[in-house]
């Protein structure tokens, strides 16, 4: 059974003469690490929003063509509750992704749980594990709106996986954060991936992409050009032409090809990969 299945999906914005999407379809297996990646406007995040479930149920007009299946069953017949349950959705800007109406992270963490009326002891539990999980301890019992970008975006993580979804979609979490903030959010990604949550992460932080994802979906000109294994797509030269760079490991190695007018084994896109290559060569 796959996590994730979309079929033939095809959008158009409303005040749009073009599709932004155009028969994309890929699927996604249980505790697998999608990333989505393609330059500025190419539907990344129209892609996401149809992914929870927003497009088109809340998007006023517009055209949409095509399937998405959660589980099995086709996401337009999904109730919201049925939908908060499977899929979490964490935002781009985490200044708007809190509720606004809690005095304290740990009933910002509760705030879901609360709206799906679970039981006040379970509720508890749940918040503290979650608290204790991704170490925010010290925040707690802080005000949601004295925290920085880098906290506010943990809490956020927090408060969708307490819900404890089957899947899900990040969008661009890291990109108003410091290098720490980032570091931060991508240890609890890395939590949530040890735990075979399904993850579908848009970012372009590409060296955190290459180290923690297992297969890449590339997006251009409205439609899914490549969807490959990390290795195999971040090692392309050519995937630069896509407005998405390349790791850094990944430069180095091919720097040194040329430099030394030496062909390598394969090109490394992970850390761990270059260190075990040059050990044959340097």
């Amino acid at each position: 059974m796959n996590a994730l299945e979309v079929k033939d999906v095809s959008f158009r914005y409303p005040i749009g003469d073009e599709n932004v999407l155009e028969n994309i379809s890929f699927s996604v297996k249980p505790g697998e690490f999608v990333a989505i990646l393609g330059a500025n406007g190419v539907g990344k995040t129209t892609l996401c929003n149809i992914l929870r479930g927003f497009i088109p149920r809340f998007h006023v007009g517009g055209d949409f063509a095509g399937r998405v299946m959660v589980e099995e069953k086709d996401i337009a017949d999904l109730t919201m509750a049925e939908l908060a349950l499977k899929i979490g959705f964490v935002f781009q800007n985490p200044f708007i992704q809190n509720s606004g109406v809690k005095k304290t992270v740990r009933e910002e963490v509760a705030f879901g749980l609360e709206n799906l009326g679970t039981p006040k002891d379970e509720m508890k539990s749940r918040v503290d594990q979650m608290i204790a999980l991704l170490k925010i301890d010290d925040l707690k019992d802080k005000h949601p709106a004295e925290l920085s970008g880098g906290q506010r975006q943990r809490v956020a993580l927090a408060s969708v996986l307490v819900m404890n979804p089957h899947i899900l979609i990040i969008d661009e979490p890291t990109s108003q954060l410091d290098p720490l903030g980032t570091e931060e959010v991508f240890e609890i990604i890395k939590i949530m991936k040890e735990q075979n949550k399904t993850i579908i992460l848009v970012e372009h932080k590409i060296d955190l992409i290459s180290e923690y994802a297992d297969r890449v979906l590339l997006l251009n000109n409205k439609q899914l050009i490549l969807d490959d294994t990390v290795e195999k797509v971040l090692s392309k030269p050519g995937v630069r032409d896509y407005g998405i760079n390349i790791p850094r490991v990944t430069q180095v190695a091919m720097s040194y090809q040329q430099q030394k007018n030496k062909q390598l084994d394969y090109l490394p896109v992970k850390i761990e990969q270059a260190r075990e290559l040059f050990k044959k060569y340097i």
